[in-house]
């Protein structure tokens, strides 16, 4: 156990019995979503995860620890202090742990958090990435150099609609990173279910997802693996729709001077106005998706590693002499 670590004993149960486990992230939690609904919202997505067979794993910074695993106590605790918790990214983690502060993790540091514990697949809404401008400003999130080097499959709607998706999917495409896409061709767009960009390969099952990472990491191919998985058609909002109400909440950032950190919360909290309120919603079914799909996806990948072995190859036509 990592003098830093510590996960909750139903999540460590399953992880010594290789039964299922999926990681969350917290900022959903702190900085996602308003109260109560953040707390409702993390219930239910906990929730779900039981429901499909597997252990759901909060992550967060709490006390001077990273913990992997969260009781109901610390929901609350987290979704009543919304943006007096701190936003952990990689750099922050070291800062808050010795501070002992309470820390809301990214999908960067969550996923640092699950690769500490064990846990191969993480859900969350949806990834940070390229910032349109980010020619001029270089603001690209630290989830993508994360996605590159830490081995956990990422399962999202996309990267956040706020973001330069081409420039998005080139870098990862540069750091080798696979985009599968579950049941699509082409990589979500976070509200709406199709960019129009392609991913790298379309998967059609979790089953062939969970054969993706095996075959990647029994290689030795580290880092990670994005699942990407559109957002249900009844609450998907009209792509043309999204882009008008995304570039007028940039317009909005930029009059008011938000940068940095502090601009992808502004911009989905100004997104939530301009939409009255449908992006939120919008968002709350997009990550349920996103969590009960995992959750399939942690099981077939726990059923592989408990067989110890690649399912078996067709046998190969005879040929005739």
């Amino acid at each position: 156990m990592h003098e830093y670590l510590s996960i909750a004993p139903d999540v460590a149960a399953a992880l010594a019995a290789r039964r299922p486990v999926v990681a969350l992230e917290s900022t959903v939690i702190a900085h996602g979503m308003p109260h109560p609904r953040n707390l409702e919202t993390a219930r239910a997505l906990e929730a779900l995860v039981r429901e499909e067979g597997a252990v759901p794993a909060t992550v967060a910074v709490l006390d001077g620890r990273i913990r992997v695993g969260l009781d109901d106590e610390d929901l609350q605790r987290l979704a009543a202090g919304g943006h007096a918790v701190r936003k952990l990214s990689r750099r922050d983690l070291p800062v808050a742990l010795a501070a002992r502060a309470d820390g809301a993790t990214t999908v960067a540091a969550t996923m640092i958090a699950a690769r500490l514990a064990g846990i191969a697949v993480f859900a969350t809404g949806g990834i940070g990435g390229v910032h349109r401008g980010a020619e001029t400003s270089y603001d690209v999130s630290a989830d993508l150099d994360e996605l590159a080097r830490t081995d956990v499959c990422v399962v999202c709607a996309g990267a956040k609609a706020v973001l330069d998706l081409p420039k998005t999917l080139e870098y990862l495409e540069t750091r080798g990173v696979p985009v599968l896409g579950l049941g699509t061709g082409t990589f979500p767009a976070f509200y709406a279910r199709s960019s129009g960009l392609p991913v790298s390969h379309r998967c059609d099952s979790p089953d062939e997802v969970a054969r993706v990472l095996h075959a990647k990491w029994r290689l030795g191919l580290g880092g990670g693996v994005l699942a990407t998985v559109p957002i249900p058609a009844e609450a998907a909002i009209d792509a043309e729709e999204t882009e008008a109400a995304i570039a007028r909440a940039l317009a909005d950032a930029q009059s008011e001077g938000v940068v940095g950190a502090a601009v992808t919360p502004y911009l989905l909290a100004r997104l939530e106005d301009i939409t009255q309120g449908r992006s939120l919603e919008a968002n709350v079914a997009l990550i349920a998706n996103n969590a009960r799909t995992a959750a399939r996806i942690a099981a077939a990948y726990a059923g592989l590693q408990r067989d110890g072995a690649l399912p078996p190859r067709p046998s190969a036509p005879r040929v005739r002499a």
